[in-house]
C-alpha cells in the first residue's frame, strides 16, 4: 500500500479525531485510580467517543474487544481492558484510537500512579520526551528515519532501557495503520522523504530491561519477557504545507511541547 498524502482541508478533518482522542485520554486521566478496573476506563473511554460523534477505532479492530489498550507494568503494549483492578504503583498505558467523520486519530500515554517509583517515573518521562524529539526532527526534505534516530538516541542518553524492536509507528489517515511504518530505532537518513501532506502515528515504548517481548496467551497483549516494566507515548502529527509540523492529538497542538525544543507549529489549521 502506498503512503497517504493528504490535503490541508483532510488535515483539518484528521484534527477533529486527534482533539477527540485527545480529550479521551484526558478524561482517563482525570479518573484513574486505585481500585478502578480496566474495564471502568474502557466504557468511560467508549462513552465519552460516541456520545461526541465519534467511532471507537480499536473496537473489533481484528477481534479486539475493548475501546482502549490498557497495559499495566510489564504489560507494554495492546493489553486488553476487562477486571483487572488497578493498584498503587502501577504503571499504566493507555492507547485510544477514534474515527471522525470516516478519518483516524491515535494517541498514547503513561500514567505512574502513586506510590511513585522515581525509576517509574523517569522510564515515562523519558519514554515521551524521545516522542517529541522524533516529531521535532521531522522536516520537508529529510527522511523517514530522521525520526526514529533521534527517539532512539534521546533514550539511549538517559539510560539503559529496551527499545521495542517489533512495533513501531505508521502512517494513519482513512484507516487507521497505514504505510509508512515508523522505527523507533535506526540510523538516519533511510526510508521515504517527508513530505507535506504525510500524516504519521509516532509512538515510542520502552522498558527498564528487556527489548525482547512475549505475546501472552490472549493473543494481543504485549509483555516484557524479563517482566520489566514499560512505557509507551503515542501522537499522531501531521507536516502542513507551509512545511511545519502539527500535533493533530496534542490539545494545543504540540505548541508547548515543540517550542522548547526550538520547533515552531504550523498556523494552517488554526
Amino acid at each position: 500500500m502506498a503512503i497517504q498524502y493528504k490535503t490541508t482541508e483532510e488535515i483539518a478533518l484528521m484534527r477533529k479525531a486527534g482533539i477527540l482522542v485527545g480529550q479521551t485520554l484526558e478524561l482517563i486521566h482525570k479518573n484513574i485510580k486505585p481500585g478502578i478496573t480496566t474495564g471502568a476506563l474502557d466504557a468511560l473511554a467508549e462513552e465519552n467517543i460516541r456520545s461526541s460523534g465519534g467511532i471507537p477505532s480499536f473496537k473489533g479492530y481484528h477481534g479486539f474487544t475493548g475501546s482502549i489498550c490498557a497495559s499495566i507494568n510489564e504489560e507494554v503494549v495492546h493489553g486488553i481492558p476487562g477486571d483487572r483492578v488497578i493498584r498503587e504503583g502501577d504503571v499504566v498505558s493507555i492507547d485510544c484510537g477514534a474515527i471522525v467523520d470516516g478519518w483516524h486519530g491515535d494517541a498514547a500515554l503513561t500514567i505512574v500512579l502513586d506510590p511513585i517509583d522515581p525509576d517509574d517515573l523517569k522510564l515515562s518521562q523519558v519514554c515521551e520526551e524521545s516522542l517529541w524529539r522524533g516529531i521535532a526532527a521531522a522536516r520537508v526534505g529529510g527522511r523517514l528515519t530522521d525520526i526514529s534516530h533521534e527517539i532512539e538516541k534521546y533514550i539511549n542518553s538517559q539510560g539503559k532501557y529496551g527499545i521495542l524492536r517489533e512495533y513501531g509507528g505508521h502512517g494513519i489517515g482513512t484507516e487507521m495503520h497505514m504505510e509508512p511504518h515508523v522505527l523507533n530505532y535506526g540510523k538516519k537518513g533511510f526510508g521515504p522523504e517527508l513530505v507535506a501532506g504525510m500524516t504519521l502515528a509516532i509512538e515510542p515504548m520502552i522498558t527498564r530491561g528487556t527489548e525482547r517481548m512475549k505475546v501472552m496467551p490472549d493473543k494481543w497483549t504485549v509483555s516484557a519477557m524479563d517482566g520489566s516494566r514499560g512505557a509507551h507515548w503515542e501522537h499522531t502529527f501531521a507536516i502542513l504545507d507551509d512545511e511545519k509540523v502539527f500535533v493533530l492529538t496534542a490539545l494545543d497542538g504540540g505548541k508547548e511541547r515543540l517550542s522548547a525544543l526550538g520547533v515552531e507549529i504550523s498556523t494552517l489549521l488554526n
